[in-house]
């Protein structure tokens, strides 16, 4: 557990003689380690309230040589309190076996109540007029994020004529799908802890286009709205080994369907013309169960009853 606790055996260690700012800078990484390692000295303290100096004096008392050994030594212990089997090792150590179903279930309704409850209406509507008004829709989410991005990104299809769902496989290739994004474009940013620096990074490459950028992430602290003029708030969890992404599953659908009730006669004609399409090149027959025809049927069927 040496290097694991490191930087929290200083911060306890030191915590009496701390000043009221750095104690709360203390509170703060302790509370929300994973948000503070992507902020620079001058975020942290805007995010904190205190001053950059004070930031910089308090890597200094906890032995830093300064804020970059400061914010190393933080990236270490994300690393390592944020790794998969501890995640598990919490969750199964807290949850009976015949309590999994009933435990995960009312957890997910939770997260929807208080993502409900505590979601910016007004917030919410910017974020449907600034689709709305976009050239471009750029959609991007990694790991356990990118179905969230692949799923939203296939309702926008069927609205608009421009959405491009961005391949994160690949650093280079990421910005090079971005290269045009300019003033007249969105990008919208799924990403929950872990966060992704994939995901950050695009959204500020957008930013500095002057796109519009939109992110579907978990807090107000989340380093994912860095760049972002509009954040819709989803509550997720990680205590256990998958991730519950229900609630921002749930905004997603919302936002989905405000879009829909606005262009309802441009969904409408795409769902009536892919109706047409799908029926003149038999898409979904070959994926029907029942394939014996229905002549036969009544044929066999004589067969075996005469008398019918």
């Amino acid at each position: 557990m040496g290097n694991t606790n490191e930087l929290l055996n200083r911060i306890n260690t030191n915590y009496g003689k701390m000043s009221k700012g750095q104690k709360l800078l203390s509170n703060y990484i302790t509370d929300y380690y994973d948000k503070a390692v992507f902020l620079t000295a001058s975020k942290l303290g805007e995010t904190v309230g205190v001053s950059e100096s004070t930031v910089v004096r308090f890597a200094m008392c906890l032995g830093y040589k300064g804020y970059p050994e400061f914010q190393k030594a933080l990236e270490e212990m994300v690393r390592n309190k944020l790794n998969s089997i501890q995640r598990m090792e919490v969750a199964y150590g807290r949850v009976e076996q015949s309590e999994v179903l009933e435990t995960v279930l009312k957890s997910d309704m939770e997260k929807i109540k208080h993502t409900l409850e505590t979601m910016d209406e007004k917030v919410f509507s910017h974020a449907v007029d600034m689709i709305l008004d976009s050239e471009k829709i750029y959609v991007v989410g990694i790991r356990s994020c990118a179905p969230l991005a692949s799923f939203l990104a296939f309702y926008l299809h069927l609205m608009f004529d421009n959405v491009v769902l961005l391949n994160t496989n690949n650093s280079s290739e990421l910005f090079e799908q971005m290269i045009r994004i300019n003033e007249k474009d969105t990008i919208i940013g799924i990403s929950f802890p872990r966060y992704s620096m994939r995901t950050l990074k695009a959204m500020e490459f957008a930013n500095n286009r002057n796109a519009k950028v939109i992110t579907i992430t978990d807090s107000v602290h989340s380093p994912m709205n860095l760049y972002s003029s509009c954040n819709l708030i989803a509550e997720s969890d990680m205590a256990g080994i998958v991730d519950s992404l229900v609630a921002p599953l749930s905004v997603i659908n919302a936002l989905i369907m405000a879009l829909c009730m606005k262009k309802q006669d441009d969904v409408a004609t795409t769902l009536e013309e892919l109706e047409n399409i799908w029926g003149e090149y038999q898409v979904y027959e070959s994926d029907e169960m029942d394939l014996v025809d229905d002549t036969l049927k009544k044929t066999y069927h004589r067969k075996e009853n005469p008398d019918v």
